[in-house]
């Protein structure tokens, strides 16, 4: 046990005030409250709870020791169901509540606490049915997201893993765009599918090792399944049922085709919570599953993902090229900035793994940014066309500030966050092999060509489309917005070191498990 059950409290706080707003919603209803009051206690009532959950994932960073970051902290651990009793009447194995962090999980909570105040305020005003039930929703699902990075035992995980799927579905099959069903059907059946092999894997193992207690799991998992060096075995299968559903939910190529459609149609503050945090749960689940537990597999299929990461950044800068759409433009850019990530982790090297989980975090406040950027014009022309644009410098020139920045981090601009994730990658898998670093420098030149076509067609020129007179510039609510976003992305790119001190301890036992195996 430690800190006051703190993790408890800040993955359960989300979920529970989503339920005192159903009733608090209920006996307004009964008592005649307009709609549009109605919207605004619930906005309000989203962006302090979220806050407030933000504010405690702070706290739960100051408790945090980090001269001791590969151990998990603030841990909590309670019998749930399955097992023995001992003699004593102890529950021995089964299934546990047991949630703890180290730094790596840390540095994902606070991505995700950060991004869902942001994602209300974008929202309000853009969201204007069922406003309630949006925030229900968005609550529900920080709260499922928490619980991924925050879980210690493995059945556990997946139950975040897979809850959160419902949420999503949710905000894209209500409040997206006009083919909202067919993407939020799509996004629910590919990853569903994924995770089921990782299912099976989950049951294999329990039965196998008598526990689903994740630390254990990674020290006795690679014993039990030891095969011989350079043969194929269950060891390796189960890193391919693992793969199948981390693969989807990045997504790598071939598997991302949902992902376009989904960002396409989901609102805006559903593609910001979608890139910024979700994508990320399958370079965590590499980290803290994949890499670990199944080590020679991972050693076996390094050449595999690293093809499949080359071919991502490489395929999905050519079509982001040739997108009409913004979202879908931006859609395929994430697939692009994810295959950094394998790349990265897979590269099993200090600098590409601490570049892949700085490039997990940048993307975060980048790709959010771009998803927010967008959204702030469609709310006011409502369209995505890239030829509709052209100009917007004439009359938004703090917009097209913020979002020339923007385009800069994303095409890895050094003194940006964007640059170091990129840079890290590169060298580490340069180490690895000399042939994938330079696909992706190629996929980075292809990047800088369709970010700032982009931004050449939509903001520079002269403004030919009349409807485009009566545009207005950021908002105060949308400079407030933007302003963190901004700062984290600045300050990370010229002071990154808080990243890396807290990643470190989390990345040296994967390098001293692959360093005993030849890796």
């Amino acid at each position: 046990m430690g800190g006051f059950a703190l993790l408890s409290f800040i993955i359960a706080m989300p979920a529970v005030c989503a339920i005192l707003l159903l009733i608090v919603r209920k006996v307004a209803i009964q008592e005649g409250d307009s709609a549009d009051h109605e919207a605004r206690i619930a906005f309000l009532i989203g962006i302090v709870v979220s806050v407030a959950t933000f504010l405690l994932s702070l706290i739960a960073l100051a408790y945090f020791a980090h001269d001791s970051a590969n151990q998990y902290q603030l841990v909590e651990d309670y019998y749930w169901f399955g097992g023995t009793a001992d003699t004593d009447g102890n529950m021995l194995g089964g299934i546990r509540y047991k949630v703890g962090v180290d730094g790596l999980s840390l540095l994902l909570v606070l991505l995700t606490t950060f991004l869902t105040p942001l994602c209300f305020l974008a929202s309000w005003g853009s969201i204007k049915h069922r406003v309630t039930e949006y925030v229900v929703a968005f609550l529900f699902l920080e709260t499922l997201m928490l619980g991924v990075f925050c879980a210690l035992d493995l059945m556990l995980f997946y139950v975040f893993f897979e809850g959160g799927l419902i949420p999503m579905f949710i905000i894209i099959g209500i409040w997206g765009g006009a083919e909202r069903v067919y993407a939020s059907f799509k996004f629910f059946l590919y990853t569903l599918l994924g995770s089921l092999f990782m299912l099976a894997a989950i049951i294999a193992m329990y039965l196998q090792a008598g526990t689903a207690d994740i630390v254990e799991l990674q020290a006795v998992i690679p014993q039990i399944f030891a095969t011989d060096e350079g043969k194929f075995g269950v060891q390796h299968l189960l890193w391919l049922a693992f793969f199948a559903s981390f693969a989807v939910k990045l997504p790598m190529w071939p598997v991302h085709t949902w992902l376009p459609d989904a960002h396409v149609q989901a609102p805006t503050a559903g593609s910001v919570i979608l890139a910024g945090v979700l994508l990320k749960m399958g370079g965590y689940g590499f980290l803290r599953f994949s890499l670990p537990m199944f080590p020679e597999a991972s050693l076996y299929f390094q050449p595999f993902v690293f093809a499949l990461s080359v071919i991502a950044i490489v395929y999905a800068s050519l079509v982001a090229f040739r997108q009409t759409d913004m979202k879908k433009l931006i859609a395929y850019s994430s697939v692009a900035h994810m295959g950094f990530v394998t790349l990265g982790i897979f590269s099993f090297t200090d600098t590409g793994i601490q570049g892949a989980i700085f490039q997990m975090i940048s993307h975060g406040f980048i790709s959010g940014a771009l998803f927010l950027i967008v959204g702030v014009i469609y709310d006011r022309m409502h369209t995505r066309d890239i030829a509709f644009y052209g100009g917007l410098v004439n009359r938004m020139p703090i917009y097209a500030a913020v979002f020339m920045l923007f385009t800069m981090a994303n095409v890895g601009l050094p003194g940006t966050s964007g640059f170091v994730g990129e840079i890290l990658t590169m060298v580490g898998s340069f180490q690895a092999a000399s042939w994938a670093a330079a696909g992706a420098a190629l996929g980075v030149i292809f990047s800088a060509v369709y970010m700032l076509t982009l931004y050449r067609r939509t903001v520079f020129g002269v403004m030919t489309n009349e409807k485009l007179e009566s545009i207005t510039d950021l908002t105060k609510t949308e400079m407030i917005i933007f302003a963190p976003l901004v700062v984290a992305t600045v300050v990370l790119g010229v002071y990154p070191q808080p990243i890396f001190d807290m990643a470190e301890a989390s990345v040296q036992p994967i390098l001293t498990l692959f360093s005993a195996y030849g890796g």
